[in-house]
């Protein structure tokens, strides 16, 4: 048995010195150290030794595993490194090639009008509020003077979670909690800019979900010539210096008087075009002066404070500028849409 276990080892060492790749290392390994293995199969006929003998093999067939173990593991570990070598000579970087350009992204065209918005708007002393898009039926409808089953709340359809919570169909929420906020006693001068949403079909000019920035200033003394002066420097800052506006009667819930705002058309200078529909104006928003049942909920004096809102689409705003004629290209992702306006 002492023959066998020599021969063993000295037949498994050559086999392991021969090897060129870890597969072969794992055959040779299971070959001699399986449960099916040579030396497992040596090792079965111990019971037929004498109790003297039994202790000497027993130490010798440990010697013989250890022995192929330890060999099998060194020359793993070389053949690894060996591999590791070719691979990395192989994958060698040239490092006189020219580099590969990273390609850069950039903010999405709508981020970039709201931001210019903002801007423009906190550079003559508004502040940006934001608030929830899950709202309460109060600050959505009934703090804007738009009571529960009040007939205007059909150009508001939106989606109800229960029967006080909805999908905002407005930014107007923002200034009901702000001037709650404030208590009725000081100031208010902000913007509010956020997603909204209404039950629309969804076509070149609509979407269910949108983006809106609303206006809000209420002071003692405010008066609707200072809402013609901030809208009309918003349009020229934002149109080109060249551009006229005008405002024609409308209706809205939460103000008295309510106007829509026009700017002249770019492409015909108010001679009337395709653009502009033959009527040389556009419409770009809606605005008026905050009506005095807002303004008392909200904690108020209307005898005291007076006050004016607006309100617009920032997709409406950069479809007019850069001349895009469908909403839903703002949305649906195209890089190659979205690539014309990154340095917009």
């Amino acid at each position: 048995m002492r023959e066998q276990l020599q021969a063993i080892e000295k037949e498994a060492l050559e086999k392991i010195a021969n090897a060129n790749d870890t597969k072969t290392l794992q055959d040779i390994k299971v070959t001699y150290l399986g449960k099916k293995g040579s030396l497992t199969s040596v090792l079965r006929g111990m019971g037929k030794l004498s109790k003297e003998e039994r202790p000497v093999v027993g130490e010798l067939a440990n010697q013989v595993r250890e022995k192929i173990t330890t060999t099998l593991e060194e020359k793993g570990e070389k053949l690894e490194q060996i591999a590791l070598e070719k691979q990395l000579e192989k994958e060698a970087i040239d490092v006189t090639l020219p580099g590969r350009p990273v390609k850069i992204g950039g903010p999405h065209l709508l981020t970039k009008v709201i931001e210019e918005i903002e801007d423009l708007f906190i550079g003559m002393g508004f502040e940006v509020r934001e608030g929830p898009e899950v709202e309460t039926d109060f600050y959505n409808f009934e703090s804007l003077n738009l009571p529960k089953n009040h007939p205007a709340r059909d150009m508001q359809d939106t989606f109800f979670i229960s029967n006080e919570l909805l999908m905002r169909t407005q930014t107007s929420p923002v200034q009901a909690r702000t001037m709650r906020e404030y208590g009725g006693n000081k100031p208010v001068k902000m913007i509010s800019p956020g997603k909204v949403y209404r039950r629309d079909t969804d076509d070149a000019t609509h979407s269910h979900q949108f983006t809106q920035i609303e206006g809000l200033y209420v002071d003692k003394h405010v008066r609707m010539s200072d809402l013609k002066g901030i809208l009309d420097t918003f349009a020229k800052k934002m149109y080109g210096e060249d551009r006229e506006i005008r405002l024609r009667p409308s209706f809205f819930p939460f103000t008295e008087p309510s106007v829509e705002m026009d700017i002249s058309c770019k492409v015909c200078h108010g001679d009337g075009c395709s653009v502009c529909k033959g009527s040389g104006w556009i419409e770009i928003l809606g605005a008026g002066m905050v009506h005095p049942n807002v303004l008392s909920m909200a904690g108020y004096n209307p005898e005291l404070y007076s006050g004016f809102a607006f309100g617009m689409g920032p997709e409406r705003i950069a479809m007019l500028k850069y001349g895009i004629n469908d909403i839903r290209q703002f949305y649906t992702n195209d890089i190659r849409f979205l690539k014309q306006y990154h340095n917009a």
